[in-house]
């Protein structure tokens, strides 16, 4: 039971899975019974989510076809009973009921936003083997495009960093071009008045002006040059307090990760004041989970930070007296239990297991 990639991802999206999966366990036992639904496994490990459930196909009354008698002269077998209960997959999966649980599934799916399939579609999913060789040429593809981009990037980084350089001269031979411009104009000017003296005094005036110019230009330049100076000299002398710091103190940097943790799963400011004072807090409401990217609910927990016995130098997060991570499998596993959802675990999952989550 499932829908189209693009509508369960924007169902995982809207944070609605969960009640998803409740309405499909409604519709399985609405439509086959509760007693004969065995099981419902949601998956999360491929492209699309998706419930596998088994059913048990238990019926009662007669059957749908009956035998036929055998002809006089040929043995006859005595007829067994047919009005009470008994297993029958081929009443269970008749065409017509086939098309009438695609109808009634899509009915109790209108909720969100799910429509019905092509009635007599022709699709047909494709293998295993042919999705995997998809995977593989898609990653391969990935990996040229990625190739493709940093090659553009790099070059585009170097135009941006020339173009920034004729930017800056250009600037520079505007200012130098403009006063010229206006010391040409008013030179042309003497053929118009006869009062020499006075151009004359107007041409020195201008020569001046731009020699002014020119020197103000060279200033300028000199106190860029002076303050990118300076800029470089203090980010280097912060990044080289900043390597002292974690060279003589690094549990500043597992602290620092503590931090970047507890406010990403949800802590507040002062709460995590607190934990980074070593005390440990009592708190109620949700927390979001690294691994599984969803919220979890719980009511007067306890937290507090500890060296990790294990690694020395290293801190963890301990929620209710276990790791986070730990406490996060846990709650998810009971939300699972709850619904009737018996959990898979994943590749993903047990790589978290092993490595932990990073921050």
């Amino acid at each position: 039971m499932t829908g189209s990639p693009e509508d369960m991802k924007r169902i995982q999206a809207e944070g609605k899975l969960d009640e998803w999966c409740n309405d499909n366990l409604k519709w399985l036992r609405d439509t086959f019974g509760k007693e004969n639904v065995v099981s419902a496994v949601l998956h999360m490990d491929e492209t699309t989510p998706h419930i596998h459930a088994t059913l048990i196909p238990i019926l009662t009354g007669e059957r749908r076809k009956a035998k036929t008698e055998q002809p006089d002269g040929k043995r006859k077998y005595k007829k067994k009973d047919t009005t009470g209960n008994r297993l029958c997959a081929d009443d269970v999966m008749t065409r017509v009921n086939l098309k009438a649980y695609q109808d009634t599934y899509a009915q109790s799916m209108q909720a969100y936003g799910l429509k019905r399939g092509i009635d007599g579609s022709e699709a047909k999913h494709i293998t295993n083997s042919q999705y995997y060789r998809d995977l593989l040429n898609q990653s391969e593809s990935i990996q040229a495009d990625i190739k493709n981009l940093t090659e553009q990037r790099e070059q585009a980084e170097k135009e941006l960093s020339r173009i920034k350089g004729d930017i800056k001269t250009g600037e520079l031979k505007n200012a130098v071009v403009s006063t010229t411009t206006k010391a040409v104009k008013r030179f042309n000017s003497l053929f118009d008045n006869k009062e020499i003296t006075q151009k004359e005094q107007e041409i020195k005036a201008l020569t001046n002006e731009n020699n002014d110019l020119k020197k103000e230009i060279s200033q300028l330049n000199n106190h860029i040059q002076k303050m990118e100076k300076d800029h470089k000299e203090e980010t280097d002398k912060l990044n080289e307090t900043l390597d002292k710091i974690y060279y003589l103190f690094p549990i500043i940097k597992e602290w620092l990760k503590i931090e970047e943790l507890c406010r990403f799963i949800g802590f507040g400011k002062d709460m995590i004041k607190e934990l980074t004072h070593r005390k440990p807090i009592t708190f109620s409401g949700s927390l979001r989970s690294p691994e599984f990217n969803r919220h979890f609910n719980t009511e007067n927990s306890t937290a507090k930070v500890e060296h990790a016995p294990e690694e020395r130098g290293k801190l963890r997060l301990m929620i209710d007296g276990i790791s986070d991570s730990e406490w996060f499998r846990n709650k998810r596993k009971e939300f699972l239990q709850m619904v009737g959802v018996k959990p898979k675990q994943t590749s993903k999952e047990e790589h978290g297991k092993r490595k932990g989550m990073k921050f």
